[in-house]
């Protein structure tokens, strides 16, 4: 009897930051259709919307946040804003939101949580300090990452974190220490931008990949290494301690500063460019 084909996990780290393909800052909202996961002390300056939410705790979220799915929130985060599920909905301890609660499904909530608009729960009710955050993302990693067999994934999923029978997607990740608003995308490792997203701000990381077709209106800021897509326009400078590789299509309407630039010969460059360590045009076999 053939065996069930083995899972592939999806390639992400809590420590990274990961957006995802077509993720899009829409009126003041980081907007995604997959789940997002929000590191610990993170500050995001608008709100979010995402298949699911969960955040770590001592965050600060400037915004709405929206699910279709579950919303998760940890200790002593604030959210000054609505937060608004068509499923059920866990707050930590000390969980204040300065807007209005709405969740469709069953309310789990800590101690001393803090609704200064009041709020609508159409399940149950619970009065208990509900899984942190931190453990339920170990069992989702669990679940991505310890088994072999896709039915154990789902099994798995089902059971402990209850979702259903569709395909795992790698979801939306802001590490910890995170800081996203109007100015910067700023995180302390690696970013992963995916391809056909539309984002506003800075971007600092160590690290910086973006995928195809994506708009960035802000500059690029590596300590090690930035990498561009295929038409991917990026409406700024952009700077790297190490290597800057563009792809092509790729189109940098500011300056190109780096150790070393590699540039595919369709690529275009608006600026100038300064590479110490030597420039290298790549050329199509």
């Amino acid at each position: 009897m053939d065996e069930a084909p083995a899972h592939t996990a999806p390639d992400f780290h809590l420590d990274r930051c990961l957006l995802p393909d077509r993720t899009e800052l829409q009126e003041r909202t980081l907007v995604t259709d997959r789940m997002v996961l929000v590191g610990d002390r993170s500050r995001i300056d608008y709100g979010i919307s995402g298949a699911e939410v969960v955040v770590a705790e001592f965050c600060r979220i400037n915004g709405a946040v929206t699910a279709a799915g579950d919303i998760r929130i940890d200790n002593w985060t604030e959210v000054v804003g609505n937060v608004t599920t068509a499923a059920d909905a866990y707050l930590g301890e000390g969980v204040r939101i300065a807007g209005r609660l709405s969740v469709t499904g069953d309310l789990d909530i800590g101690d001393n949580v803090q609704i200064e608009q009041g709020f609508e729960a159409h399940g149950w009710i619970q009065i208990r300090n509900p899984l942190p955050v931190i453990i339920y993302i170990m069992l989702y990693l669990m679940a991505m990452l310890r088994f072999e067999r896709e039915d154990e994934v789902e099994r798995f999923m089902a059971e402990v974190l209850g979702e259903d029978d569709e395909t795992i997607e790698q979801p939306l990740v802001i590490p910890t220490g995170a800081v996203f608003d109007m100015e910067r995308l700023e995180v302390p490792g690696e970013m992963s931008i995916g391809s056909y997203c539309r984002l506003h701000g800075n971007v600092r990381a160590r690290t910086v990949e973006i995928g195809t077709a994506t708009t960035l209106f802000g500059s690029v800021r590596a300590t090690e290494r930035v990498v561009i897509g295929p038409g991917t326009v990026v409406h700024g400078t952009v700077f790297s301690g190490g290597v800057i590789a563009l792809a092509p299509g790729a189109h940098i309407l500011g300056d190109l500063d780096g150790r070393t630039i590699e540039v595919h010969e369709r690529a275009i460059v608006d600026g100038t460019m300064r590479a110490p360590g030597g420039l290298r045009i790549i050329r199509d076999a």
